[in-house]
């Protein structure tokens, strides 16, 4: 593992001498725009290893993506390897359909003391929910960042994370999304608290995701990757582009459905990723991702 090799993967050819916000912060939006959040492993008939050198080569020499437990946890090395103060968090994802958080963490995130100030770091979440830039903690703060404005609220120890969403222009409205989806103002994204956890503990949640039959990570293959100006998706065969913002406080949406024999083309095109096997695209959950 060499921290030289990593830059390279994101493109990264800034300054990393001072462990400060700005490097950090370049870093980041360098990696979530290289690097996908994918579950392709699963639909490919392979196993996705909660190990540090395993996820290096594949993230890092197979230039694949990864889950939040991989990205975040390689993120994790390359912030301490730079001499950044990492911990560990848990988190409940929330899920809309159900109005409800899991019972057990389901979720990995970063906490990093930076000059005596708190900042939550999460590479690994995808989709529109993605964050672009480190957030400080604090609670009931709006911070805008180019997806949209996210804050905090904290309650009796227990931190959320929200997202407020813009209008969407939908240029296939046949395609669209669900009405009730549309119509949401607020999305809440997670929860958690600030006891820290070893990586040890997200050995179950890493099996469990991507074998349980209702999982979310089993019931739809998923690649999404930050761009300039918003995000792609791939949900199994639907692949949406997001412009943030174009005009008026309103992102643009442009959603076409992708043939299986377009399938490998797609995924080298749109994402830089060529898989080993064969992938099976699935799309069987009704839980939205936007």
């Amino acid at each position: 593992m060499d921290i030289q090799e990593y830059f390279a993967r994101i493109s990264y050819r800034g300054s990393h001498n001072k462990p400060d916000l700005a490097t950090m912060s370049d870093i980041f939006q360098h990696h979530i725009q290289a690097v996908p959040f994918e579950n392709l492993s699963i639909h490919c008939g392979e196993s996705i290893e909660l190990d540090l050198e395993a996820t290096y080569n594949k993230i890092v020499r197979k230039k694949r993506g990864g889950w939040c437990m991989e990205n975040n946890y390689l993120l994790s090395w390359v912030l301490k390897t730079l001499g950044y103060d990492v911990t560990f968090l848990g988190a409940k994802v929330y899920v809309p359909e159900l109005d409800a958080y899991p019972d057990e963490i389901d979720h990995l995130l970063l906490q990093v003391e930076l000059d005596g100030k708190s900042y939550i770091v999460d590479g690994g979440f995808g989709m529109a929910y993605q964050l672009w830039q480190p957030m400080e903690l604090i609670s009931g703060t709006d911070q805008p960042q180019t997806p949209g404005v996210f804050r905090f609220q904290e309650e009796s120890g227990t931190w959320y994370l929200e997202k407020v969403k813009r209008k969407q222009c939908v240029l296939n409205q046949s395609t669209s999304t669900s009405q009730s989806v549309e119509n949401e103002v607020c999305r809440r994204v997670y929860l958690f608290t600030l006891q820290a956890r070893d990586i040890e503990e997200f050995r179950g949640c890493n099996g469990h995701l991507q074998t349980a039959p209702d999982s979310l990570f089993v019931t739809k293959s998923i690649c999404s990757l930050q761009t300039a100006e918003g995000i792609r998706a791939l949900v199994g065969w639907k692949l949406t582009e997001i412009k943030y913002n174009y005009r008026d406080n309103t992102d643009l949406v442009e959603i076409r459905f992708i043939a299986d024999e377009e399938m490998e083309k797609t995924l080298k095109e749109k994402f830089s990723i060529i898989l080993d096997k064969k992938f099976v695209p699935v799309n069987t959950s009704r839980l939205s991702l936007f």
